[in-house]
């Protein structure tokens, strides 16, 4: 009852005062203030503030808060670490050897790149043998 009297003092003393910026003729905030001050009446005759009213000071319903705010993180942080996944590609391990020589207009490496190591190991001569190569592919392409 109470809380009923101070909403409908509430919204009469926001309608007074929308009718005074009204008479300076700003009708769009004198129109935005009454739709604010007719918020509290509104609430007060749904019930509306009535269940607020007891939310705010019952413990249990704030406890509830917390869950529902617990439930919103977990979904949050879920759909980020889905999205963290996906999003990084995977390493490629030619990618960490050098650079690689790449032909014109190819979108793949036409050689893949070895070190000195590489091309010793796999039993050429070193540096001769991939730059013969790297010859061979410059005049097939008419470098």
């Amino acid at each position: 009852m109470l809380t009923g009297i101070a909403c409908t003092l509430l919204s009469a003393a926001g309608l007074g005062i929308s009718l005074l910026v009204a008479k300076r003729r700003r009708y769009a905030a004198a129109m935005r203030l009454a739709a604010v001050s007719l918020v509290p009446v509104g609430l007060a005759m749904t019930g509306i503030l009535r269940l607020i009213i007891n939310m705010t000071f019952n413990p249990v319903a704030w406890a509830g808060v917390g869950v529902l705010g617990f439930a919103v993180l977990l979904f949050l942080s879920a759909r980020l670490a889905d999205r963290g996944g996906r999003g990084q590609p995977a390493a490629e391990p030619a990618a960490t050897a050098g650079p690689a020589v790449t032909a014109k207009g190819a979108s793949t490496p036409a050689l893949p790149a070895t070190g000195r190591k590489g091309a010793q190991a796999a039993g050429g001569g070193g540096a001769a043998d991939d730059f013969s190569d790297i010859e061979a592919i410059l005049k097939k392409h008419g470098i």
